[in-house]
Parts: C-alpha cells; sequence; structure tokens
C-alpha cells in the first residue's frame, strides 16, 4: 500500500470525527462538534489517502497529541516532539499499521532532525504498544485519566 499525506481540510476532519471503533477501541471514538473541528483545522493535523485517495488515517504534533491530565503528573516534562496518529477503524489489526507508522516516523524525523519523539497510549492497547515498541520507542511515564491508563514512549 503506497501513502500521502496531506494538511488536514474540512471534508477529511468531518469523516474521522465520524468514525466508530469497536469496543474495547471504541475509546477512540470522536464527537463532531465545533471544537473537535477548530482542534483538527488549526492544530497540527495531517490525513493520509492510500494509492486510491481513499482516507487511510491521521496525525498529530504537538500539545495535541498529548493528554492533557499527563502535564500534571510530569509525563512530558521533556521536551520532545508529540505525535499522535488514528487509522480508519475498517483497516485496523488487518497488517497496514508498520507502513502507515513507518510514513508518520519518516515525515516527523524529517522535519525535527534529531529530535526525539514521544507518543501517548492507552495501556490497554497492548496492539499498538507491540507496533510502537517494532519501531524502537520504549515507555518513559504512566499516568491515569479517570478510568483509563496511559503510557508515554520514547524513541531516541
Amino acid at each position: 500500500m503506497t501513502f500521502k499525506i496531506r494538511n488536514m481540510n474540512e471534508e477529511a476532519a468531518i469523516d474521522i470525527l465520524n468514525w466508530r471503533y469497536d469496543p474495547p477501541y471504541d475509546f477512540y471514538n470522536n464527537e463532531l462538534n465545533s471544537d473537535s473541528m477548530k482542534e483538527m483545522l488549526e492544530d497540527s493535523y495531517s490525513f493520509v489517502l492510500d494509492q486510491n485517495d481513499s482516507l487511510v488515517g491521521f496525525f498529530c504534533i504537538g500539545g495535541s497529541a498529548q493528554v492533557p491530565v499527563g502535564r500534571q503528573f510530569g509525563a512530558y516534562s521533556e521536551t520532545l516532539v508529540d505525535i499522535g496518529i488514528g487509522m480508519k477503524p475498517e483497516l485496523t489489526g488487518k497488517g497496514y499499521g508498520a507502513a502507515f507508522f513507518s510514513l508518520v516516523l519518516e515525515y516527523v524525523q524529517d522535519i525535527f532532525k534529531g529530535v526525539p519523539i514521544r507518543l501517548t497510549v492507552a495501556k490497554f492497547n497492548q496492539r499498538a504498544i507491540h507496533l510502537y515498541e517494532k519501531f524502537g520507542f520504549v515507555q518513559r511515564a504512566e499516568f491515569n485519566k479517570d478510568t483509563t491508563a496511559f503510557i508515554t514512549m520514547v524513541k531516541e
């Protein structure tokens, strides 16, 4: 599968905000509202298309990739590049994750040469954690928000 990165636009944002994941990944479901749209269109969000120009996923860079409550636990005290990713629900678990994540990682590393990269993931999401470990990410911090445990992972 070949991928292309594009700056977020309204059409892609609406599509992404309407994605619905099956449990337990429904934790990642979003709401289509003015605040969510504003964040996706004004912050550092991009979307990814496949060779047929079909939407595959998205990613963000910076503060939008952080879980805000983690700041009070010191999870983001180091100055690193934060990334967050999401893949279209119908494509998850089908073996596309490595190619998708590789593209995002390469893109971010090209922009922020030599700066370590951090991501935050729900601790229950072992599928994603396994993928990140394959790319050299190691667990750095852990914190809770309500009933969900999160970990940060860093690639030096």
